[in-house]
């Protein structure tokens, strides 16, 4: 069985078409377990009626997702945002990938993303970019014996706690594999300003992650000149017009993450 953990937070609009992609799936040996924070607009009736075990658990997402994996009855755990669907074959193709390589834990799902409006698509021209980048991807797939072996997500870290778990794998030795079916990320109506809060928050919680893998800041904190981009420079050149407009939200958001970076670091920061 896999156990799919989504954790929520009004989200009425996209739970829907996540819990419809699910049940496409053509695979039937899964459980949905919804870990709501709060939500006052129907989204536990929504998962409720889906057949869906739901909980309530905060105050972040990482608490939240390791809570879902306490309750996961399932060997493996998949682990999902509400604003996601399955392209028909990723729930099989994971579960095949694993039986059929034992030896591996955890497995990469790749994304793309669709949205609304010019910045949702140099959005989506972005993340275009980092499939097959596994300094960018991070698993969501896992035996769930090996998630609780590891402690699941820091709870201390939200924002960059999808690339601390499968570090701190990988520096134990654990093999992580991927597949070839994708999830689909709907970046709705993309708001450059919301983007860039967003990062500000997840930057001023980065402090704990930094300490353990200083490196990373390099890798992960350099949002504007990911060697990833100039790898892949024909597409740039293929597309000014998406590679300005996201140059300029890539500046926009590396701009508020190195306040968010500095203001982690402040001793008096809960004052604020």
């Amino acid at each position: 069985m896999i156990s799919v953990i989504v954790t929520t937070k009004n989200e009425s609009v996209y739970l829907p078409k996540l819990l419809k992609s699910l049940s496409l799936q053509g695979y039937r040996d899964f459980e949905v377990i919804v870990v709501d924070n709060g939500s006052a607009d129907g989204t536990k009736n929504i998962a409720k009626k889906a057949g869906a075990r739901v909980f309530d658990k905060g105050p972040e997402r990482s608490s939240q997702r390791n809570f879902g994996v306490q309750k996961a009855k399932g060997e493996y755990v998949l682990i999902l945002d509400a604003d996601m669907t399955l392209t028909k074959g990723v729930l099989r193709d994971c579960a095949g990938k694993v039986e059929k390589n034992p030896a591996t834990s955890a497995l990469i799902i790749p994304e793309r993303s669709f949205g609304i409006g010019f910045w949702a698509k140099c959005k989506v021209f972005e993340r275009e970019f980092y499939v097959g980048d596994e300094t960018i991807e991070a698993p969501r797939f896992f035996k769930t014996s090996i998630f609780k072996k590891f402690g699941g997500y820091d709870e201390k870290i939200t924002g960059p706690e999808d690339w601390d778990l499968p570090l701190r794998m990988r520096k134990a030795g654990v093999k992580i594999g991927r597949i070839g079916s994708f999830i689909l990320h709907n970046e709705g109506k993309f708001s450059p300003l919301k983007s860039a809060r967003k990062k500000f928050y997840y930057a001023s919680h980065a402090r704990v992650f930094l300490k353990r893998h200083p490196g990373q800041i390099f890798v992960k904190g350099n949002l504007i000149f990911r060697l990833i981009f100039f790898k892949k420079w024909k597409k740039m050149a293929g597309s000014p017009i998406l590679t300005i407009g996201m140059f300029a939200v890539k500046s926009l958001e590396a701009a508020v993450a190195v306040l968010g970076i500095i203001y982690s670091f402040c001793p008096k920061r809960r004052k604020f």
